[in-house]
């Protein structure tokens, strides 16, 4: 077995074991949630670049930390400048707002793999970003759960989604 299927194979029970443990409640809350969570690994292996794969791969469950930009943990501007940086060749500026400022905005369901997402959950301008994978999911560092694949058509997200596109050529 390879070190990538590993770590495949370690991602897919990984989201799959937080669907289960995270399914307390309700029998519609459970399925809900497991279901999600099974939807969250589709996304992964629907990824068609294998080196972002590998890259969200290997940056899965890292801790959320302000200014970090090392396994050590990890901001969500940070966590994108080195996406784009590693796997795209782009540079990026490092805050999350001026990062907005250098993408070409499009309609979200125009989204393509790489695109990048961007949020306001404090309601005072841009203050959080993520990047586009597929069917609805993208990946960030959240600041509660570190670098994870999440659900873009969550509430939570729709209403705070301030726009979304490629980086500029």
């Amino acid at each position: 077995m390879t070190l990538r299927s590993i770590r495949a194979s370690h991602l897919i029970i990984l989201l799959a074991a937080m669907a289960f443990l995270s399914s307390c409640g309700s029998r519609r809350s459970t399925v809900y949630k497991e279901s999600r969570g099974a939807k969250a690994a589709e996304a992964m292996a629907n990824v068609k670049s294998k080196e972002l794969y590998r890259f969200i791969t290997d940056w899965s469950g890292v801790r959320y930390r302000l200014g970090g930009l090392d396994k050590s943990g990890i901001d969500c501007s940070g966590f994108a400048l080195l996406l784009n940086k590693e796997i795209y060749g782009l540079k990026l500026p490092r805050r999350s707002k001026d990062q907005a400022d250098v993408i070409k905005e499009k309609n979200v369901s125009q989204l393509k793999e790489g695109d990048l997402i961007f949020f306001s959950f404090g309601g005072n301008g841009i203050d959080h970003v993520g990047v586009y994978l597929n069917h609805g999911f993208f990946v960030h560092a959240s600041t509660t759960r570190g670098v994870i694949v999440d659900d873009l058509s969550l509430p939570a997200y729709q209403r705070v989604l301030v726009k979304a596109g490629p980086v500029k050529d």
